[in-house]
């Protein structure tokens, strides 16, 4: 099976609770790394979020996050960390609606350089790109960004360093 077979599952979502692996990659600098999201028909209709999708098969939650950061931007030379953040979330997206669970690991990187290497074809058609963020520019900006109040979060994990116990983020319902 090829990985992008493999992804297939991303294409052909639907519904049900989607279990989800999501990291957040910080550099050197603190800076986190955002995926670049539209409509696949508006893209006008735009947001940022971190790099992460859909547990496969019987891999792990901790296999898929590495596994989806690999073919979203290429990194592949990552110390993962523990979850942060577990998140309840429902969104309409390309046609219908998403129901996921996500957990939110702890990564660093001292590579910056990306490239996606296996997108899905809805992919393809959704992410336009990835940009380092700082956490002053995550608090100024005025584009969407998933989770809501990531540049707080950010800002608390880097201060404080990872909780001893997952946060629980709000429910969100779009």
């Amino acid at each position: 099976m090829t990985a992008e077979t493999s992804r297939a599952s991303t294409d052909s979502y639907e519904g049900g609770l989607r279990r989800v692996a999501r990291v957040v990659l910080l550099d050197p600098e603190d800076r986190i790394l955002l995926l670049h999201g539209h409509e696949p028909d508006d893209p006008a209709d735009d947001w940022w979020f971190t790099p992460g999708g859909g547990v496969e098969g019987d891999e792990t939650r901790e296999e898929a996050a590495l596994r989806e950061l690999a073919e979203e931007t290429g990194i592949t030379d990552v110390d993962l960390g523990p979850v942060v953040w577990r998140r309840r979330c429902s969104f309409p997206f390309a046609g219908r609606r998403w129901d996921q669970d996500e957990w939110y690991y702890l990564a660093r990187t001292t590579v910056t350089v990306t490239g996606a290497t296996a997108l899905t074809e809805l992919e393809r058609r959704s992410v336009a790109g990835a940009r380092w963020w700082t956490c002053r520019e995550l608090a100024r900006t005025h584009e969407t960004v998933y989770p809501t109040r990531l540049a707080e979060l950010l800002q608390r994990l880097l201060d404080e360093g990872p909780p001893a116990r997952p946060e629980t983020l709000d429910t969100e319902i779009v």
